[in-house]
């Protein structure tokens, strides 16, 4: 018996384990490691996840052990290779698991949306697809790539039908980004721990599969059609991190978002990439468009700009849509959070240094919630503009004035995303009509 140890973040991690490991007498999984995410170190696996051969279920923590399984997402390649010659050096193997082990097969057809980074513009994505598909007559069902960072067995497969959904499982910000955005157009999602019961309960729910993907991972489940968003903001980043580069191979469709906002010579980059890597990808390019509701009050204004967390950290990126509504609506400045950030937020400044005229969105906790609401509280600022997918004023207390800034893919030329659709749903017309409800 082989001793394993899943290095990995608390989502994909899980469901190696549970699709590789958990009914396999031949590996003893020793533990989980807690990587990337705060506060989510310290707990277990538990029993009634890790089956009969765990009766006490599985610690987070590290061990002496023979295999190392990579189990975490959006890592560039230097890293990648630093911990797997740490772990050889240390007399282990170093795993890589391919997507014929862990994607799950579905009894609706599925549609995948997934990403080479993570803030490529994934989740405006998934939103469109899934109206197009309601708009078709369809009955979408979004599953959301895992982010369970509370009680591990009762988040096994969560269903979010309703906004009061959100309250009822506690949901984190960063869950909120996701799910709520769906909720509000009238999509129901599912997220949790166990993605065969998921998927059970999804399929008998709907026409079609959406699987919303988080970070750069890969499908969980496999998919019929496969879409992978790009982000020529970062050119170069398709073929330079893990495993986006394994969607960027193997996608049917490749979306490049954010051409608007790119420099051209960045979108000609990703486009010579496709051409020597993914030829036979279907290419549409996309504009990712900036709104808000009145932009006479941004003109003028000294600004704090409150960006999606992940985009920002896991992503690396500089800067989100909130930044680009600040100077296309004349903000007078960008005011810098960074001196009075407390607690893990000033934390978060430390470990991404790049980060200096806008605020992540972190809340992995209710602390963390806490010192993002006092942080933005410190700020002197003449208006708050949030550019997270959610209205944060639901989850934290805004004591400023604050607009929100909205962003949606919008199709630059064709192929269009609705001619897409239109061919999908015609090619899986019986296996759709057979599934309808």
């Amino acid at each position: 018996m082989k001793k394993v140890l899943i290095l990995g973040a608390a989502g994909r991690d899980f469901h190696n384990f549970n699709v590789v490991f958990r009914n396999n007498p031949e590996f003893h999984v020793v533990a989980f490691t807690a990587t990337q995410i705060p506060d989510i170190d310290g707990r277990r696996y538990p029993a009634e996840l890790a089956g009969h051969l765990y009766p006490n279920g599985i610690p987070i923590r590290e061990e002496q052990v023979e295999a190392v399984v990579f189990s975490y997402s959006d890592v560039a390649y230097p890293t990648l290779m630093h911990v797997a010659s740490r772990a050889v050096a240390a007399g282990a193997d170093f795993w890589l698991l391919g997507v014929e082990r862990t994607q799950l097969v579905a009894k609706v057809p599925v549609i995948s949306v997934c990403a080479v980074r993570t803030g490529c513009g994934k989740s405006p994505v998934s939103r469109r697809i899934a109206s197009e598909l309601r708009t078709m007559g369809w009955n979408p069902v979004v599953v959301r790539h895992p982010m369970p960072y509370g009680d591990l067995a009762a988040q096994r497969a969560q269903r979010y039908g309703s906004l009061a959904d959100l309250d009822r499982y506690q949901c984190t910000i960063e869950e909120r980004e996701e799910y709520e955005p769906h909720i509000i157009e009238g999509t129901t999602v599912y997220a949790g721990v166990d993605y065969e019961d998921i998927l059970r309960q999804a399929e008998s729910e709907g026409d079609v599969i959406l699987w919303d993907g988080g970070n750069n991972d890969t499908s969980f489940y496999r998919p019929d059609l496969d879409i992978v968003v790009l982000d020529p903001h970062r050119p170069g980043h398709e073929l330079a991190y893990y495993p986006g580069e394994v969607n960027f191979r193997t996608a049917h469709v490749l979306i490049i978002n954010k051409v608007d906002t790119a420099d051209p010579d960045g979108v000609k980059t990703v486009r010579q990439n496709i051409a020597l890597h993914n030829p036979r990808a279907r290419v549409i390019e996309t504009a990712c468009k900036v709104t808000i509701a009145d932009s006479e009050v941004v003109r003028g204004k000294h600004v704090l700009v409150v960006e999606d967390g992940p985009t920002l950290t896991h992503g690396e990126m500089p800067y989100g849509a909130g930044v680009v509504a600040a100077n296309r609506y004349n903000a007078a400045s960008l005011v810098d959070p960074r001196p009075f950030a407390v607690g893990s937020i000033q934390k978060t400044f430390e470990k991404f240094p790049h980060l200096w005229r806008v605020l992540p969105a972190m809340g992995y906790s209710d602390r963390q919630r806490h010192e993002l609401e006092e942080t933005i509280k410190r700020v002197p600022c003449d208006l708050v503009m949030v550019a997270t997918p959610i209205d944060l004023a639901r989850t934290i207390e805004v004591d400023k004035p604050c607009v929100r800034v909205r962003y949606e893919v919008q199709e630059i030329g064709k192929p269009a995303i609705t001619q897409m659709l239109e061919e999908f749903t015609q090619a899986h017309k019986p296996a759709l009509a057979g599934a309808g409800r």
